[in-house]
């Protein structure tokens, strides 16, 4: 099956939101309200439409979709730029069939290309390391909440980026409930 990769755009939204609400129907960690989650970092400072990117058959079906937004790592007053990985989302009939990991290596390699330096996801920890993901606390960079630190991890898209950054992780207010 082919699957293209590409940016989300406005007349996809609802669309992208069925596949998000879709794909954590049955999921154990869910609180079912992703969809929600991906309507409010569009509509917020944390938004970046090119790190909004959806999977489409060939026949322009969507059947996956990925976000990078906003988030800074924060101590004592000094901030630093970050992106945080969520959500991914795959139409249940097709999950297990890869696209997540296009997805999720589109994002990075389009985060790079945009000069964005690391990556933070709060995620499943033997499916994220195969990206490059590593526990966030080797930085010393933690999350804002009570998590195990298998599965708070961090990803340098440029070599030594976070070597010199620190501290707790703050996501954008779209997160809020």
């Amino acid at each position: 099956m082919e699957i293209l990769i590409r940016q989300e755009t406005p007349e996809d939204y609802q669309k992208t939101e069925d596949v998000v609400k879709n794909a954590f129907l049955n999921e154990e960690y869910s609180d079912k309200t992703e969809h929600f989650l991906v309507n409010r970092i569009r509509k917020s400072d944390a938004f970046i439409s090119e790190l909004s990117l959806v999977a489409v058959k060939q026949d322009d079906e969507i059947v996956g979709h990925i976000l990078l937004s906003k988030i800074q790592i924060v101590d004592e007053g000094c901030s630093v730029e970050s992106l945080a990985l969520a959500p991914v989302s795959i139409t249940p009939d097709y999950q297990h069939r890869g696209i997540g990991s296009q997805l999720i290596w589109a994002a990075l390699e389009k985060a790079k290309e945009l000069g964005y330096q690391s990556v933070i996801v709060l995620g499943h920890k033997d499916y994220y390391p195969r990206f490059g993901f590593k526990q966030a606390n080797l930085w010393n960079t933690k999350a804002p909440f009570a998590v195990p630190n298998e599965v708070f991890m961090a990803l340098e898209l440029a070599e030594g980026s976070l070597e010199t950054v620190q501290g707790v992780v703050q996501y954008s207010k779209a997160f809020d409930l």
